[in-house]
């Protein structure tokens, strides 16, 4: 048990606790709630203004007749209120006044004992006393159960197992931000229903975790009732239930019938965890079969039950046509590219294979990722400010004369380029030949921003005057960007070097 505190006060001071009840079972207060509750001066708790407490009703059996109560009772409940300062002004005055009731108790000598369902720092009441009396006086909190644990219990169903992550969301969130949270995560608790369970419940829709979703209403209470949150009625929903996603590990797939799979292509990013949107995240997650690249599948989190199928680089149209026939068989199925899926990745190759007519039936969306032009953009500066040109210097499936061509219509156009895939073991010449030919419309003194490995352990990003652009130090890690003659490139007073394109361009 941990405890917070100091010394306040004039003359004799109390002792503050917080007392976790637990999710609502009288049974499962812990053994140092009931000594705390038996040794206070004050009980204090909270209510709403019918003056009922279920924190009060939980502890009922421990409460003395010679015990003092202080009934903390809130001015408001919902967000309808005529104070000046809103429903956050409103509360912010009444935690202010029931701090000062309480703080008189203390003064007296007296111990206070501030009765909180669940646990007192877990979007418990008693934090606001907390932050406005623990510094003042001697203070301890003692942990209780949890709604989200006692939840968990009541379905007989793992919440989180093994490297899954848990989310607990409040469901007063926007329902756009709940949706991204929902699609991200593993396994969720989503607390603080009742009226915002219409928006919650979209939400898990629009994510696609609706049909794992669980519902549990006033766990370990009298009224306690346990379902499948798509069957939930909205009109009979109570602020004290909560929506949970159990772990999916060892949880059944649903058995879909041949034909009614579906193929996600996602971008991870140019690097690591970091660059994955929510939705990908979640698509990566829902997935049967995750289908690409070995190294951009490395970079994907093995899940059990998940299948993962790696191949080579230069085998595209295979991968498309393997992925397809995975979800011609039922199976979810996501495909992996770096970055952006649809910027010189796999995107093209599944959609090019999905237009045969074998395919023509299959699902296939297309989730976008953070591209490498843009990320190495964000680190050099703002270099893409303004128009540009993206390009592959790769002459694998374009002939170079091709290359060439748009090159200088790019450079003639006074646009900034990206250039991906600008060399590799097997292509040394084409960034020496693409230098030569932006010279000849170019400054020497253009800048050039080398990303390589940007967001992985070797990433490296300076910029290079046009001129000094060595081909000896690009590899297919790298990517490039080639300034207009409008970008600047300018060292700041703290030594950083930052390069950006004004979006103003000088008129004539």
């Amino acid at each position: 048990m941990g405890s917070t505190g100091s010394t306040g006060g004039t003359g004799g001071t109390g002792r503050l606790y917080g007392v976790g009840l637990g999710p609502g079972d009288p049974a499962l207060m812990t053994v140092r709630a009931v000594q705390i509750i038996g040794e206070a001066d004050v009980i204090a708790y909270h209510s709403a203004r019918h003056g009922r407490s279920i924190a009060r009703s939980i502890a009922a059996q421990y409460i003395r007749a010679d015990h003092i109560e202080e009934a903390l009772v809130y001015p408001v409940t919902t967000e309808t209120t005529d104070h000046p300062g809103g429903y956050r002004g409103a509360l912010d005055e009444f935690y202010a006044e029931a701090a000062a009731r309480l703080a008189v108790h203390l003064d007296a000598g007296r111990t206070v004992a501030v009765l909180a369902e669940g646990d007192p720092l877990f979007y418990g009441s008693y934090q606001h006393m907390h932050k406005r009396l623990a510094d003042r006086y001697d203070t301890e909190v003692i942990p209780g159960v949890t709604s989200v644990s006692a939840a968990a219990a009541r379905l007989g169903t793992p919440l989180v197992e093994g490297e899954e992550v848990l989310t607990i969301l409040p469901g007063t969130l926007p329902e756009e931000e709940l949706t991204a949270r929902l699609a991200a995560t593993d396994s969720a608790v989503v607390m603080k229903l009742g009226r915002t369970f219409p928006a919650v419940r979209r939400a898990f829709e629009a994510s696609g975790r609706l049909p794992e979703a669980r519902y549990v209403e006033r766990a370990t209470m009298a009224g306690e009732r346990t379902g499948v949150l798509a069957d939930t009625d909205a009109g009979s929903v109570p602020y004290f239930a909560v929506a949970v996603l159990p772990s999916r590990i060892d949880a059944p797939r649903p058995e879909r019938a041949p034909g009614s799979g579906e193929v996600v292509v996602v971008g991870t990013g140019p690097a690591g965890p970091l660059w994955l949107t929510p939705e990908t995240r979640g698509a990566l997650a829902a997935a049967d079969d995750v289908v690409g690249y070995t190294t951009y599948l490395d970079r994907v989190p093995v899940r059990p039950g998940q299948q993962r199928h790696g191949s080579d680089n230069k085998v595209e149209s295979e991968r498309a046509e393997f992925a397809l026939d995975l979800a011609r068989r039922g199976r979810r199925v996501a495909v992996v590219s770096g970055g952006d899926p649809g910027v010189f990745a796999m995107a093209t190759a599944v959609l090019e294979v999905a237009s045969q007519d074998a395919y023509t039936d299959i699902a296939v969306r297309v989730l976008p990722g953070v591209t490498a032009a843009n990320a190495a953009a964000a680190r050099a500066g703002a270099p893409l400010g303004h128009d540009y040109a993206t390009f592959s210097l790769s002459d694998r499936l374009k002939p170079w004369e091709v290359i060439a061509g748009r090159l200088r219509a790019a450079a003639t156009a006074d646009l900034v380029m990206a250039l991906y895939n600008p060399g590799s073991r097997s292509r040394t010449w084409q960034v020496g030949k693409a230098r030569d030919l932006l010279l000849e419309h170019r400054s020497p003194d253009t800048p050039v921003v080398l990303g390589r490995d940007v967001g992985g352990p070797a990433e490296s990003v300076r910029t290079v005057r046009l001129a000094d652009l060595d081909p000896a130090e690009v590899d297919m890690r790298t990517i490039l960007i080639v300034g207009s003659s409008q970008t600047r490139w300018v060292r700041r007073g703290d030594g950083e070097q930052i390069v950006w394109t004004p979006r103003r361009y000088p008129e004539d």
